[in-house]
């Protein structure tokens, strides 16, 4: 399969950072895939994404994006790319079917298309009976479905999605999720930045779990299940002590008691034992935040303080 986009030790350290954003992350993102990149608030994720789209220039290593240089030939590159930054502001003076219409003529589609896309992206992202309200009359959710909206209807081979579902409802969510589902079906390569460990393992067919600035585990959602030593979690309250359960697996302390990774065996020989002992008790396979936790060992949502903001 062709790919959409190389990055070969891949490096970025901004002025005044105290470590990498980025430190030799080489990716292989095939065309007309979903690639998810994970990872917690300031991993390197938003980093790679600038760089590849051109907005930022690396401290080392190269990138290539269908088939150019992004630092060497960075014209052809965003003529074939889309983007939703993790901050992005849409302009305030426009209506949400202006701001879709006028983006997609400035890439110069025809107005006849150009038209016609408009009509339909609205009405599949739930914004058509808003669609002459002022972008500066929105809520932040509906500014950013706007922007979701303005990338996808345009006729980019590659769109680089970061963080784009952050900020909106259940519904809202969804709805994204569908057109990234229909640019796949286009033939389209999206490349997919989330914490929403759901949302990753949903939509992509191949992730990248980034921590530091490196990429941790690469591979399907099933290659990462499968690389992690223990494929089960056991759930159980605190009046177990960690002792106890230390011989059966991994434990981390949890509100209001613990979690315990460990073997399907081990994990099925536990849960015995609390049901026996009559105490609440839960087991189940792991999930992509249980493997995150497995192998960084440290919750996704823990904040961190790294270098990637930059200037």
């Amino acid at each position: 399969m062709p790919e959409a986009l190389r990055s070969e030790e891949l490096g970025k350290t901004y002025p005044h950072g105290k470590e990498p954003a980025l430190d030799g992350v080489s990716l292989r993102i095939p065309a007309g895939t979903v690639y998810g990149l994970i990872g917690r608030n300031g991993a390197g994720k938003t980093t790679f994404v600038r760089i590849a789209s051109t907005q930022l220039l690396p401290t080392r290593g190269r990138v290539e994006v269908l088939g150019f240089d992004a630092v060497a030939t960075p014209r052809e590159v965003r003529a074939r790319i889309a983007v939703i930054p993790q901050e992005s502001r849409p302009l305030y003076f426009l209506t949400i079917d202006e701001l879709v219409f006028y983006h997609l003529r400035m890439r110069g589609m025809d107005r006849r298309i150009a038209r016609e896309r408009t009509d339909t992206v609205l009405r599949q992202m739930g914004l058509a009976d808003r669609a002459n309200t002022l972008v500066s009359r929105l809520s932040g959710g509906l500014r950013r479905r706007a922007m979701v909206a303005m990338i996808f209807a345009s006729d980019a081979e590659l769109l680089f999605l970061d963080e784009p579902t952050t900020g909106l409802d259940p519904l809202a969510r969804r709805e994204v999720w569908a057109a990234i589902q229909k640019a796949r079906h286009e033939g389209r390569t999206v490349l997919l930045t989330t914490h929403y460990l759901d949302e990753a393992e949903a939509l992509s067919a191949r992730l990248a779990l980034i921590e530091r600035g490196h990429v941790v585990v690469e591979g399907t959602p099933a290659e990462i299940r499968s690389r992690v030593k223990y494929p089960f979690r056991v759930s159980l309250p605190s009046s177990l002590s960690e002792a106890e359960l230390a011989p059966y697996g991994e434990v981390s302390g949890v509100e209001g008691g613990w979690l315990v990774f460990a073997r399907e065996d081990s994990a099925r020989e536990l849960t015995k034992l609390a049901l026996d002992k009559n105490l609440a008790v839960a087991m189940a396979p792991i999930s992509l935040e249980d493997i995150f936790l497995q192998l960084v060992g440290r919750p996704l949502t823990e904040g961190d303080a790294l270098a990637e903001e930059g200037p």
